[in-house]
């Protein structure tokens, strides 16, 4: 019952929140983004009462502030793509090209400026793909964020990064903004939903823009994993 409670509210919330921003489709895209924000707020609203989960909220001197950068994040669930936006200033998402094409959902998407991917062509597919990345912050007072596991993944999974984080790394020459969520533990990506867990969002101090694309590679896993491991001890 409490997982049926859960989605019905949330997803019912979410279409709500939809519908009384469509008229902002024709606006300028910084009204549409005031509807992310209340996706997250929601987001965060139905796990606390329905799941009675408690949300931590860790390192927030650690964020950047007065400067461009981006963040990299562990990604375990849906709750991170809502949640962050109302931390972050409006994260620029880059996302699976199939997440467009969503009904109503996927125009929103591409009105806040969201970059998207097809995983499943071959790179010749994709060449532009970088360079929407370099128009993107040079052109928005915006991070951008970037899920470096590509996919949601368990709790225990500790598979290697994809090397697309350190590409970018590269590209833009910014600080790196690490966050690990522990969100799977809660909002599992399969499997019911467990309840009276708590929930963090761990805030890591940045990676400053002058190594080696391996290093910054290596460096960004090791501090997120650790993270979640810690989170998770």
């Amino acid at each position: 019952m409490r997982n049926f409670l859960f989605y019905l509210f949330f997803y019912l919330g979410i279409i709500f929140i939809c519908i009384v921003y469509l008229p902002s489709l024709v606006l300028p895209y910084k009204v549409t983004l005031t509807g992310g924000k209340l996706m997250g707020l929601w987001a965060k609203f139905c796990v606390t009462l329905f799941l009675s989960t408690k949300i931590i909220i860790k390192g927030k001197e650690n964020i950047i502030k007065n400067e461009q950068f981006f963040i990299a994040c562990s990604h375990q669930s849906m709750f991170e793509t809502f949640f962050l936006q109302t931390i972050f200033n409006s994260p620029i998402f880059i996302l699976k090209k199939e997440l467009l094409k969503i009904p109503i959902f996927g125009w929103y998407l591409k009105k806040i400026k969201s970059i998207s991917i097809n995983r499943n062509k071959i790179k010749k597919e994709n060449l532009d793909f970088y360079e929407k990345i370099k128009i993107s912050y040079k052109i928005m007072d915006r991070p951008i964020i970037i899920f470096p596991q590509a996919t949601r993944v368990d709790p225990e999974d500790r598979s290697d990064f994809k090397k697309g984080v350190s590409k970018i790394y590269d590209l833009l020459k910014l600080k790196c903004q690490p966050v690990a969520i522990n969100s799977g533990t809660v909002w599992p990506k399969s499997g019911p939903l467990i309840p009276n867990k708590t929930l963090t969002v761990s805030i890591l101090e940045p990676i400053n823009p002058d190594l080696e694309s391996k290093e910054f590679l290596h460096l960004l896993q090791k501090k997120i994993y650790k993270e979640l491991d810690s989170l998770n001890s």
